[in-house]
């Protein structure tokens, strides 16, 4: 039988486009368990993959969607088995391997953990990869000696898909959150999720001659990088931490090593894509745990395949507020 699926294409010119196909589970490629998709949703790599490709997608027609979480309905592996609930983020789905776009995927049982208990697909799907590396940042954060009460933890992005669950998790564990914003109308949005000031992105996004500013931050989690990154580092307090997550400001780095060398700050890399089973199971527990779901929901804008190549593009421009989930079924 045939079911849905969001097709990108390109043409002898080079051009993309997507569209809502109809394809058979033979057109899937090859992998261990068959997975009815649930629901899926957008990252920014997921607007890169809608469109252009942005040098992810390998072979076209290409099937995106970097995240989904669903029902098991065929395995080949013993460690799942049909009626299972599963969720897949990373591992280059959506990329180099067809992805969460369709109402069914097939691969590797490597790459899935299984649901937690008390959290349902729309919810993981809430949460998805950009929720997932959140909680890593967290993790390693608190691993570097974060807790609360050493001050204020500064969030950049903060209204973006890694930025509000980031948010929302560090004030639910007591901390003070300083969220950065250029969008001035997230205020409130951002105060509901538990930030307790908003920072302008404009005072950050310059960058300064002086290697070490007051030290202000007793942790942070950057979706940002570039000139904000460099700006914070030297704001940072002694032996505190910045987790980096994104590089929404650039990729560059303008910066010295004097606050690592005076200050002992320390810059965590945070990669989600390749992360060991045992660290994924461990941050979806403590997602399941610790993530006010109130707070999540308040998050989501829901949205559909028709819906997607519009979100691709408006997620590459900023446009997208929090965490959209997309009912690959409606």
């Amino acid at each position: 039988m045939s079911f849905n699926a969001l097709m990108v294409e390109k043409d002898d010119e080079g051009k993309t486009s997507a569209s809502i196909q109809q394809i058979t589970e033979d057109q899937l490629p090859a992998g261990d368990v068959t997975v009815a998709v649930e629901y899926s949703t957008v990252n920014y790599k997921d607007g890169l993959c809608i469109g252009p490709g942005g040098g992810l997608v390998r072979h076209y027609p290409h099937v995106p969607g970097i995240d989904f979480a669903g029902t098991v309905e065929a395995s080949d592996d013993d460690r799942y088995k049909p009626g299972d609930k599963v969720v897949l983020t990373g591992w280059r789905v959506g990329e180099a391997h067809w992805g969460g776009y369709a109402q069914k995927a097939r691969v590797k049982a490597d790459w899935l953990v299984p649901l937690p208990e008390g959290l349902s697909t729309r919810q993981a799907m809430a949460v998805g990869t950009a929720g997932f590396t959140a909680m890593l940042a967290i993790m390693a954060l608190e691993d570097h000696g974060l807790k609360p009460g050493n001050g204020e933890v500064l969030v950049t992005g903060a209204a973006g898909g890694v930025g509000s669950v980031a948010t929302a998790i560090l004030a639910n564990f007591g901390h003070e959150v300083a969220a950065v914003t250029g969008r001035p109308e997230q205020e409130g949005y951002l105060k509901s999720l538990g930030a307790t000031r908003i920072v302008a992105r404009e005072e950050l996004n310059e960058t300064v001659k002086r290697p070490l500013e007051a030290e202000t931050w007793a942790g942070c989690v950057d979706a940002v990088g570039g000139d904000m990154l460099a700006r914070v580092l030297g704001q940072m307090k002694y032996g505190a931490s910045v987790a980096a997550v994104g590089l929404a400001g650039g990729a560059g780095l303008p910066a010295t090593v004097i606050p690592f060398l005076l200050r002992g700050v320390n810059l965590l890399g945070i990669d989600s894509v390749m992360q060991p089973y045992e660290n994924r199971v461990r941050a979806w527990n403590f997602i399941a745990k610790d993530l006010p779901m109130d707070k999540l929901e308040a998050m989501v804008e829901p949205a559909t395949l028709a819906d997607l190549p519009d979100l691709g593009r408006a997620i590459l421009k900023g446009g997208v507020r929090g965490r959209v989930v997309v009912d690959v079924n409606a």
